[in-house]
């Protein structure tokens, strides 16, 4: 009898590890990070891996406008601007995409500028037509959480992306991180965009 009950308590977490990794459910245990972002005033929880400058970018994949899965592969020999919002569709993140796409023809032809939500493709398609959105990329990571668990923005209490700009050189490590200390502000565009014209001058 004791020797069952050993087995019993042995196995137990096991088996509940195994069933948590069958459902999906790792994502469960994701780091989670406290007092960096509000929402107003209130606090939020970060879910996900952090990231720092100076280490190779994550990879991740996501769904693009054609409802195609995108490859981020980073260390292609070009600069990247990632920048994850809410909700594409709300005045702070319309705001900050269009300023994107805006300066998007400004820059080195080596800067791409990548704008990621949990909105629907189709949502981010109809939303680009009616701003003229035509100088960066859209995508959608409803599908995988992709991004949101390898760059650590998933909001724990709504399930969005926290608002967060990430510059990524030619050789794929991280050159600039800016997590937005709240999400109803826009973040500050200068240090991004200098971090990515410096980036694009640097060679690979």
């Amino acid at each position: 009898m004791k020797r069952l009950q050993l087995a019993k308590a042995v196995l137990a977490p096991m088996v509940t590890a195994s069933l948590l990794v069958m459902s999906g459910c790792a994502t469960c245990a994701m780091p989670q990070r406290t007092g960096l972002v509000k929402m107003g005033t209130t606090p939020i929880t970060l879910e996900g891996n952090p990231i720092h400058t100076g280490e190779r970018a994550p990879a991740f994949r996501a769904v693009n406008k054609h409802m195609s899965v995108f490859h981020f592969h980073p260390g292609d020999g070009k600069v990247w601007i990632l920048s994850s919002v809410p909700s594409i569709d709300t005045p702070v993140c319309s705001l900050e995409t269009d300023h994107f796409n805006k300066v998007a023809s400004t820059m080195n032809p080596d800067v791409r500028i990548i704008t990621i939500s949990l909105d629907l493709p189709f949502a981010q398609t109809q939303w680009c037509g009616a701003k003229g959105i035509k100088n960066i990329t859209l995508l959608s990571d409803y599908r995988f959480h992709s991004f949101a668990r390898h760059y650590g923005v998933l909001i724990k209490q709504n399930g969005l992306l926290a608002r967060q700009v990430v510059v990524v050189g030619k050789d794929g490590r991280i050159v600039y991180v800016q997590l937005v200390p709240n999400i109803t502000h826009q973040p500050n565009y200068a240090p991004v965009l200098a971090a990515a014209r410096r980036a694009a001058m640097a060679s690979n």
